[in-house]
């Protein structure tokens, strides 16, 4: 079987990718930055949320990501003393060391965020992760805490604009990946729509 994140994705296509899954969404201070950790371009996911603490768009963080192969730290351990070496106050980073995947960050930091600052307290959220993955991160956020306002931030190290993905072999492989898990993600309700209407 063909594995079809190695396929040419056809103009509609790239145009329906660049219209609702690399969503730039405008920013304001929010009450949460939410950090999802990665295997890739840590230091960019890291460097991104420094600005925006010093930019005022953020008063906390959560940074969440369990050990993953070939590293005896967690994502967490690594994004986090990174945004302290940044200037990031490191009491001001929450923290959550065992999620496997986009569902488990969210799943497991939510009792985190309950514990130190009450769900309640929260009104917005700026998600904070890879490029590729991009909207999924707020659909997942959006499928287990609804109330809270959601905004995104991507980061990549692909030196090619955003909106010309298709133009790199593994930035076309890694948006592919991640688009083809959307309705199927949807389907088991593992996701839910983002943007909401």
């Amino acid at each position: 079987m063909q594995d079809r994140s190695l396929r040419m994705p056809s103009d509609d296509e790239i145009a329906a990718i660049n219209a609702q899954h690399l969503i730039e969404t405008p920013l304001r201070p929010a009450d949460l930055l939410f950090v999802f950790g990665t295997r890739d371009d840590a230091a960019e996911r890291a460097d991104a949320a420094v600005r925006l603490w010093r930019d005022g768009f953020a008063r906390c963080s959560i940074v969440s990501g369990g050990i993953t192969p070939g590293d005896d730290r967690s994502e967490c351990e690594i994004i986090k003393a990174a945004m302290v070496a940044g200037g990031v106050p490191a009491e001001r980073i929450l923290e959550e060391h065992r999620a496997q995947n986009t569902g488990e960050n969210v799943i497991f930091s939510l009792p985190v965020i309950e514990a130190a600052l009450g769900l309640a307290n929260i009104k917005s959220v700026i998600c904070l992760g890879n490029s590729w993955t991009a909207r999924r991160y707020p659909m997942t956020l959006q499928r287990h805490w609804p109330e809270v306002e959601k905004m995104l931030v991507m980061v990549d190290s692909f030196a090619v604009p955003r909106a010309h993905w298709h133009t790199v072999p593994e930035f076309r492989r890694r948006v592919l990946t991640e688009w083809d898990k959307i309705e199927p993600y949807r389907a088991r309700g593992f996701i839910a729509e983002w943007p909401v209407a």
